[in-house]
This record gives structure tokens, sequence and C-alpha cells, in this order.
């Protein structure tokens, strides 16, 4: 489905985006795996055949400049790009640092934007491409003390809608995907605090974490030739967080 394809995708190093690294090279692509620490992105290599490690940090341009040279020479010219690196943030809004404010932002929305702009080139060059942002429920709804976070995973949408517009001639979709609660490294600890996953599955309809593995099935199929006239929008995955 997706043979010889070469997917970059970012945040890589564990969770939804091991997940969906090992979903597309089920299906036949070639990835190549981004995060910032090297150890881990080894170990998820070791797991994925035919992939390849690349350190960056996306929210920095140089580092993006280098990183889309480096994946066209070593693998060939992206078809696939998945912006799933972000940064979480827990504060109250009137105790949130500018600097904490702008780390947020480009950590989930400006390395999505720098991807983006680096790789689109990539797929006009093939005539053919798929961009999917990871965002959130919380680009759907709100909780207290996630004002930053929140806004940027609300602002993907926007640059999901707006890219999907003016590429849709050019064969490339452009999508996200809304993940709700999952089985990460990231929410372990809230996993394993009793009163505070009883709290969190009261509020899921299906009464479960969702699995990465769910995140993968559905990226490799919106990655897929099957997935070609979905464009533009975005799609919740969250055991009905957000209908309830």
């Amino acid at each position: 489905m997706l043979d010889g394809r070469i997917a970059v995708i970012t945040g890589a190093s564990r969770g939804l985006g091991r997940a969906m690294a090992l979903a597309l090279t089920a299906k036949g692509a070639r990835v190549a795996l981004v995060g910032r620490v090297r150890e881990t992105l080894d170990a998820v290599a070791a797991e994925v055949p035919g992939s390849l490690a690349f350190v960056a940090d996306v929210s920095k341009e140089e580092d993006v400049l280098r990183l889309a040279a480096g994946v066209e020479q070593r693998m060939g010219k992206a078809q696939i790009l998945i912006n799933n690196a972000g940064v979480a943030l827990r504060k109250n809004i009137t105790d949130i640092t500018l600097n904490e404010w702008e780390t947020v932002q480009r950590g989930n929305l400006t390395s999505a934007f720098l991807m983006s702009r680096a790789f689109i080139p990539h797929m006009k060059a093939i005539g053919a491409g798929r961009i999917l942002h990871i965002a959130s429920i919380m680009s759907q709804v709100a909780l207290p003390q996630r004002a930053g976070y929140a806004s940027s995973k609300a602002a993907m949408l926007g640059l999901t809608r707006a890219t999907a517009l003016e590429l849709a001639k050019e064969n490339i979709t452009v999508n996200a995907i809304c993940p709700g609660w999952f089985e990460t490294e990231m929410t372990a600890p809230l996993q394993a605090n009793e009163e505070t996953n009883a709290q969190i599955m009261a509020k899921v309809p299906m009464g479960r974490w969702g699995k990465p593995e769910e995140i993968g099935s559905l990226a490799a199929y919106l990655c897929s030739d099957e997935a070609g006239f979905i464009t533009g929008t975005d799609i919740v995955i969250d055991g009905g967080w957000c209908a309830a």
C-alpha cells in the first residue's frame, strides 16, 4: 500500500511516533525517524526495518533545513510527512512565562510549519504527497491549565486547512489527527495514579485508554492512496471523549 515511499516522522523515538513508524513500515514505507535524542532514536530504529534515524530539533529552522537535505541525500525525496513532535505544558495562564509560552508554540506549531515548508518541495517534485499533523482533542475542547498547549493544537487545525487548500491541485493531502487519552510513556504516571486514572476514564465513554497501534493504523490509512480524497480535515480518535 505504501511500497517504496519515504516517510518522515518527527517525535519518532517513543509513543505514538514509534507506533506510526511501525504501522507505515508494515505497509511498505521506508521511514526517517526524527527526534532529539540519539539513543532513543536508535532503539526505535532497531525495531523498524529499513528505517534511518535523524537527530534534529524541529522547532529550529537550521535543524529542519539540514534534516530535509539529509533525508534526500540518504533516502530520497519524501512523499509522506507526519508532524508528531510536541511539547506539553500544564500551568495556569497567569503563571506561564513568555519563554514557556513561546517554547510550546515553537514545539507544536512552528515545528509543523517549518517541516511542511521544507518537505513540500519534495512532494511537488514527486507529484504527490501526504502531510499529517498530530494535534489533540485539546484542539476541540479544553481543560484548565492547558492554555498554551490547547491554543497551539487548535492553531494546527488552521494550518491544516489552509495548507490543504493550497496543495489540493498538487495531489498533496493535508490532514490532522486529534488523539485523546492514549497509553504512552508520557501518560504512564496518570495511568499509574489510581485516582487520576479513574477521573479520566470516567469521562471516556468507551472506558479505556487508546492503544498507540490504533493511531498507527489510522495514520497508515490517511497516508495511503485509498485516502486520496480526504484533505483539509481533522479526525478525532478519543473513545468518545469529545462527544460526551
